[in-house]
């Protein structure tokens, strides 16, 4: 018997209206937690003492979020359901002098963050966004979603070799925005966003800025069975985790039904380059707020190894879906399909964490959702990449699948996947959080 399906179209829809809102790891996170908030989780400070109480919490810290919920009589060794995810995004990120320019062109001094595919931000219409640290230590999200910025590609007159030998870009000169005309000043970014956050001058003294395009997502074809849009990896996962999150504690506080597992999730940042940060999958965070959950509910390490032991993560992010135009890159026996479903991601050199009786768990959470699936493997010629999943499993010793959805033009500025697959993901979401 499948399980009832608690998302449809309107999940996509929402997810448009989240990518829009979420044009860095720090807005991603403020509106996953407002969401949470709404649905009657609550934020803990780190530096609190915690308690033992049930219901939904969360932990906030920079781009990355962990929530989870704790149901009604709970013992302290319950193991977890974790849906992990990550924030970034690869982008364009202000550089810490940022006025530059030259030939009578203003323009900011940027760097390369991730692995982008660097064509796709040329002729853009480019905001800026992120955050803003204040001189009384205070910090500001600021969110210039507007024609700002654009990196203006060369003519195809001055380059005629473009059209045999190829596009051929230059990280450091040819990626500069510009953004006005005139000579540069040192300050000139700042006092901008100064006045544009209704700051005084001076309150500025650090900030982590970074563009986007101000496209906003939208459905795609003759029938709107695609959704394009910024950011969908890895944002799609990190919206999918929150609403089936909410859907799980909503129903367990409703009904007072008894959930074997604590629902948990982990939206990390700087997946893009390597998670090695107390904000990535590889830093402490997500180990420290599973311990600190379960001392706080009268456990020991003992109680603590019984509960990482029976504890499972999906780890889920975005994939390759079949390129129809270079299928050839493809395995000629795994193709996935857009719109058919989440894929579930295999290497055996441990590029993704999945194994046999992983599969075993994906495959029954889906098959309790009534949500097909579909098997992602790389190419034997090709490299394969990798996501949190072997890190979340070597640094906790938990075990880890990973999942995600399949989509195409992966690290451009605008992805684009199957309008259903979105929804489709949430739904298998719910059904292994339930377990």
């Amino acid at each position: 018997m499948s399980y009832p399906a608690r998302f449809d179209r309107g999940h996509t829809d929402d997810l448009m209206t989240f990518l829009a809102a979420s044009p860095t790891p720090y807005h991603a996170v403020a509106n996953a937690a407002e969401r949470l908030e709404k649905a009657g989780f609550r934020q803990v400070a780190e530096t609190d003492a915690w308690d033992g109480t049930s219901g939904g919490k969360f932990v906030l810290r920079g781009g990355a979020i962990v929530a989870w919920y704790v149901p009604e009589g709970v013992g302290p060794h319950t193991p977890y359901r974790i849906v992990g995810a990550h924030t970034d995004s690869p982008n364009l990120r202000v550089k810490p002098q940022p006025d530059t320019g030259a030939h009578g062109w203003r323009q900011v001094a940027v760097e390369i963050y991730g692995g982008p595919l660097l064509n796709s931000w040329l002729d853009r219409d480019l905001g800026l966004a992120g955050r803003l640290a204040l001189r009384d230590g205070s910090t500001r999200l600021i969110d210039i979603d507007r024609p700002l910025l654009r990196v203006p590609q060369l003519a195809v007159h001055l380059d005629r070799s473009v059209s045999t030998e190829g596009l051929k870009l230059d990280k450091q000169r040819h990626l500069q925005p510009v953004w006005g005309l005139g000579d540069a000043h040192e300050g000139d970014l700042i006092a901008f966003l100064e006045e544009e956050a209704g700051l005084q001058p001076g309150e500025i003294t650090g900030w982590d800025l970074m563009t986007h395009s101000v496209e906003p997502p939208a459905y795609l074809g003759r029938d709107k069975d695609l959704l394009a849009g910024p950011r969908m990896d890895n944002l799609l996962s990190v919206h999918a985790g929150t609403a089936a999150l909410v859907a799980v504690a909503t129903a367990a506080g409703t009904a007072g039904s008894e959930l074997p597992y604590i629902p948990v999730l982990a939206a990390f940042d700087h997946e893009e380059n390597g998670s090695q940060s107390d904000t990535g999958a590889d830093g402490p965070l997500l180990g420290g707020v599973l311990e600190r959950s379960v001392f706080a509910r009268g456990g020991t390490y003992e109680d603590r190894a019984r509960s990482f032991a029976g504890t499972v993560c999906l780890s889920s992010d975005t994939g390759h879906a079949v390129h129809p135009n270079y299928a050839e890159r493809h395995d000629p026996t795994h193709h996935p399909r857009a719109n058919g479903g989440p894929i579930l991601k295999v290497n055996v050199n441990n590029r993704y964490a999945t194994d046999g009786a992983g599969r075993a768990v994906f495959t029954a959470a889906c098959e309790k959702a009534g949500v097909p699936f579909q098997s992602f493997v790389s190419n034997n010629s090709m490299p394969c990449g990798t996501t949190i999943g072997p890190i979340t499993a070597a640094r906790h010793g938990i075990k880890t699948i990973d999942i995600g959805v399949a989509i195409l033009s992966m690290h451009s500025v605008r992805e684009l996947c199957g309008a259903d697959d979105p929804f489709l993901l949430a739904n298998a979401l719910v059904a292994f959080l339930e377990g």
